[in-house]
């Protein structure tokens, strides 16, 4: 009799841990309340002031980005399937646009305001050359032209900022620095820019035709190619120095060209 006592016990043992289990497999999976009662809420620690060159860095992009502009060439009703985009930047008060000649191939050219509001364009000049295009506005838009800087002081290692279109994106900026001065430069005419600048600031397809900025703000080059096997970025960017833009452009609006300077040949580099 104790030994049916006894088994009776373990069966009913059995079924208890049994029933347990089912539960914990009921549950599992499914989420636990957390009791919170009494927790302190989490507070949100104050950033304090930026960083000084954060601000830098701000205050360059809140000043020049009104004046960069998406430059789409082609036919922008998209019915050819031929649609080009780059970036142009404000050049004056009588509504020129500076960009790369590259960029301007097709028929049809419209400049894309940041507002996103489009505005039909003329190319009025072309230097394949130099691989500078200088576009007119229907009517003018407002946004300042960007304070020329200079590129016969630059030192390499110095800072410097683009802001365009990569992949579309617009009014995109990247920072880097001069990684090296004085490079020779092929055009898809054959010949070579001289002393163009290098930088490692991120420039990618749509960034053609941008503003190369110093810390000051001010235009020291014309974004115009990459070196990438990939056609990426690879950190090897280059820029037309602006006191070969700032010589071109004035000619190219009075005259719609501008003269040739030397010719030369070199293969291996891909424009942006």
């Amino acid at each position: 009799g104790r030994k049916c006592q006894i088994a009776g016990m373990q069966n009913a043992l059995l079924r208890t841990l049994a029933a347990l289990a089912l539960v914990a497999l009921a549950s599992c999976g499914r989420p636990q309340a957390v009791d919170t009662e009494g927790a302190d809420p989490r507070v949100v620690q104050a950033r304090g002031t930026l960083a000084e060159s954060e601000q830098a860095t701000i205050a360059i992009f809140q000043s020049a980005s009104p004046s960069v502009v998406l430059v789409i060439s082609g036919d922008p009703s998209g019915f050819s399937g031929e649609v080009g985009a780059g970036t142009g930047f404000v050049w004056d008060a009588a509504g020129h646009v500076v960009t790369n000649n590259h960029v301007v191939q097709g028929a049809q050219t419209v400049i894309r305001l940041p507002g996103g509001e489009d505005i039909p364009a003329e190319v009025i000049g072309r230097a394949p050359q130099y691989d500078v295009a200088v576009l007119r506005l229907q009517r003018a838009v407002g946004s300042p032209a960007l304070p020329l800087g200079t590129s016969n002081d630059l030192q390499v290692g110095q800072a410097v900022f683009a802001i365009g279109n990569p992949f579309g994106f617009d009014r995109t900026i990247t920072s880097g620095i001069v990684s090296a001065l004085g490079r020779q430069l092929p055009t898809q005419e054959g010949r070579e820019i001289a002393d163009v600048i290098q930088t490692d600031a991120a420039i990618n397809p749509g960034n053609s035709g941008g503003p190369l900025l110093d810390s000051a703000g001010r235009v020291i080059g014309v974004t115009t190619a990459i070196f990438s096997p990939s056609g990426a970025y690879a950190g090897v960017g280059f820029a037309v120095p602006i006191d070969t833009v700032a010589r071109v452009v004035p000619q190219l609006i009075e005259n719609g060209r501008a003269p040739i300077a030397g010719i030369g040949i070199e293969i291996g580099r891909a424009h942006v």
